[in-house]
């Protein structure tokens, strides 16, 4: 059994997941949301406690990939003919993707494990 968490912990952990799923509000307003969400949540509890700034960095980083990853294989996929009708799969597939991992990393931060996607770029250090 799992000892209990202080408040600042449990507060620590909340934040951590509201960095993941601020990325979800790219799915409501405008493309560039899904980047400013988590990195207004970052900027603002950053220097909180170092989960929340960890994961804040996890999730821009992720997103920030994800529209280089949306806009790389769009270009590339309409430099052929065929590529041009398969654009919207790739882009819904990246869309359910990014759903996806943002769930997953919401519950790795609940619980208070660090989340670490793989294969995105770390631009924010």
């Amino acid at each position: 059994m799992q000892p209990p968490f202080d408040d600042s912990e449990k507060s620590a952990r909340n934040w951590g997941m509201l960095c993941f799923l601020a990325g979800l509000s790219g799915c409501f307003l405008p493309w560039f949301a899904h980047v400013a969400g988590p990195l207004l949540v970052w900027l603002f509890k950053r220097n909180d406690h170092p989960f929340i700034d960890a994961q804040g960095k996890e999730s821009i980083n992720f997103q920030i990939t994800m529209a280089i990853y949306a806009l790389a294989g769009s270009v590339l996929l309409a430099i052929t003919i065929i590529g041009i009708y398969l654009i919207p799969f790739y882009l819904v597939a990246l869309y359910l993707l990014n759903i996806l991992g943002v769930v997953l990393a919401s519950i790795r931060a609940s619980e208070g494990r660090n989340f670490r996607f793989w294969l995105i770029l770390r631009l924010v250090r």
